[in-house]
């Protein structure tokens, strides 16, 4: 709608037989335990087990009850009890005493846990330690990917980013090279693969031991190039506050699994409903990517063409009124419904952000991307943590402020932290070390200003020649350097130009036209130049770990043309809406297709949750 499209866009594969495959196999896995049973599923596991196979299908393969893992005495009389769970200890414990409690109690049963997506060796060790292991059997759902929408396919693994950024639990790279590696045999050979960041090249490591382990089939590639990148190369994107449509809706509504749950503020009822966003809501995929500022003009005219559209019935003999009600009622009142859900969303979303605070907090945002009128940004940090107006918020801006300005002075770090402390509690100590672990909230060393920085950073690069990073290199690597990036990819457009929202000019148009997302731009950098090569500079500053690597696909040339044009790019750690937005924008002015695969769909809130010293 705001932008050009080119129409030699390539056609997205078909991501539907990632739903069947694990549809068939969870059903194999539980026919091998025959007869009636009772499932047990975590929770979080619940909305991606519904976009996979539902309860009726359930219970055609001998599910007879459902109940959700409560880490409580369970009331099934079933002889047979299925779990369906994730490879945490803590499950696997509760699964234990559920055990036996049984034994205890006299009754015997038949017990399955199924383990998605793959079993630990800590899991099996768990059994052992409690004196189970022999009397349950246990399997793994290969449950890797689930499409959300044509583009987008998430892993649905949230606690990655914690696990492997800040625990340095390296137990999830396997699965994202497991993932890589089913996309990869359904629809590869992919033809060149780039990638940035620690995790991502052993991802890609994983992938390709998993490749050499296994048969090479011939096929036609319906993927051309792959692009992976950790979270922690860019940590400044998901702090910004987003203002495009989905984004927007998930910050305040929070989609869970492709579906969000809209309230009494929204559709005018006591009770909730729960709608699927994705390209199928065809309002909503005109809107999704659009800046908010444009959303309800673009609602506005299409409630007009609506009502034109129905006051077409006036003056329609019998059969003309005939054909109108079998041919254009229906999608009409379809479309009249979603109109109404959509604009009922963006009220209540109005209501919220349109205050005179969120207009300050976005000028705050603003100068701290630009790295101007930092002293008045940090009296409204202050501000902002003594009125207690959100913790997570809170965070946030200080998080935002350390980044862009490489740390904090010890003062302000000093001042600042002791003021949030007193405002939301001393326990949150931890959140603090935490913060600084992954250099998301850190202190200036002395004399550590930014060209000091940036120098010593650029010495220390020459060190790699060995092929391995010194110890004073290792030290610099949660450091941001987010102003010298800046400046080398121009991610902040000058501010004396006029931004038309309703016709973008770059990617910068998902905030506001103040700031051109760094992952975004590093994928846009790499596929013009076909690698890293003239980005040394980049991939300094950004600590490496970089890498390109060229496949062997054999399609015809002109097939392969249109497949280089596809680009399955892969967050581990999360990505957010607007940066697939950013992506969207990207493809349809460069003739790309973009497809998403990450880890879990995240925003500001989530990463920084995951942060808390009370996180489970």
């Amino acid at each position: 709608m705001a932008y050009s499209v080119r129409k030699d866009s390539p056609e997205l594969p078909d991501f539907s037989l990632l739903k069947r495959l694990a549809r068939d196999q969870l059903i194999y896995l539980l026919e091998q335990l025959p007869g009636r049973k009772d499932l047990f599923i975590e929770a979080d596991l619940m909305s991606p087990l519904d976009r996979i196979a539902n309860v009726t299908t359930l219970k055609q393969h001998d599910v007879d009850k459902l109940y959700k893992v409560e880490y409580k005495p369970i009331v099934s009389t079933s002889d047979q009890l299925c779990f369906l769970i994730r490879p945490r200890i803590q499950t696997v414990k509760w699964i234990c005493d559920v055990v036996n409690a049984d034994k205890a109690a006299g009754k015997f049963r038949r017990y399955k846990i199924i383990f998605t997506p793959q079993k630990f060796y800590v899991c099996d060790t768990a059994l052992e330690e409690q004196g189970i292991f022999g009397d349950v059997t246990t399997d793994e759902w290969a449950f890797y990917l689930l499409p959300l929408d044509d583009d987008i396919i998430s892993l649905e693994l949230p606690e990655f980013f914690r696990d492997n950024f800040l625990e340095g639990d390296q137990r999830w790279v396997r699965t994202a090279g497991s993932a890589l590696h089913l996309l990869h045999s359904l629809y590869g050979p992919f033809s060149k693969v780039y990638g940035i960041g620690r995790c991502s090249k052993m991802a890609y490591e994983s992938w390709r031991e998993q490749i050499e382990e296994g048969e090479q089939r011939a096929r036609h590639a319906e993927i051309g190039n792959v692009f992976l990148i950790d979270r922690d190369v860019d940590f400044v994107t998901p702090l910004c506050s987003q203002v495009v449509y989905e984004g927007l809706v998930d910050d305040i509504f929070k989609i869970k699994c492709g579906c969000v749950e809209f309230g009494a503020d929204v559709i005018s009822s006591d009770k909730s409903i729960k709608v699927m966003l994705n390209a199928q809501d065809k309002v909503f995929d005109e809107i999704r990517n659009e800046h908010f500022s444009n959303v309800f003009g673009f609602l506005s005219q299409k409630a007009k063409n609506l009502q034109t559209a129905y006051d077409k019935r006036r003056g329609m003999d019998i059969k003309q009124m005939k054909t109108f009600v079998s041919e254009e009622l229906k999608g009409l009142k379809q479309e009249h419904r979603l109109l109404s859900l959509h604009i009922g969303a963006s009220e209540a979303m109005m209501k919220k952000k349109t205050k005179q605070d969120f207009q300050d907090l976005l000028k705050t945002e603003h100068s701290l991307l630009e790295g101007f009128q930092i002293r008045e940004c940090i009296s409204f940090i202050e501000e902002h943590i003594n009125r207690q107006v959100s913790m997570i918020e809170s965070l946030r801006l200080l998080c935002l402020l350390s980044l862009t300005e490489n740390g904090l002075l010890p003062k302000d770090y000093r001042s600042l932290k002791a003021q949030f402390l007193q405002s939301y509690g001393v326990d949150h100590l931890l959140t603090f070390a935490n913060l600084r672990q992954l250099g998301l909230l850190v202190e200036q060393q002395p004399g550590e200003t930014l060209t000091a920085m940036e120098s010593k950073v650029g010495k220390l690069v020459n060190d790699r020649t060995a092929g391995k990073l010194t110890d004073a290199f290792s030290s610099l690597a949660k450091k941001s350097n987010f102003r010298a990036l800046s400046r080398r990819l121009n991610l902040v457009p000058k501010s004396d130009e006029e931004y038309d929202l309703r016709v973008p000019r770059d990617m910068a148009y998902i905030f506001s036209g103040a700031y051109v997302p760094l992952s975004c731009k590093l994928i846009e950098q790499v596929l013009e130049r076909d690698g890293w090569t003239g980005l040394d500079e980049v991939t300094r500053l950004l600590n490496g770990h970089e890498f390109a690597v060229t496949g062997n696909n054999g399609a015809d040339l002109k097939a392969k043309n249109d497949v280089q044009r596809i680009i399955l790019v892969m967050f581990l750690g999360g990505c957010t809406f607007s940066e697939i937005s950013a992506l969207r924008f990207l493809g349809k002015e460069k003739g790309y297709k973009f497809i998403v695969v990450t880890t879990a769909v995240t925003n500001s809130a989530r990463l920084l949750e995951a942060m808390l010293d009370n996180h489970v």
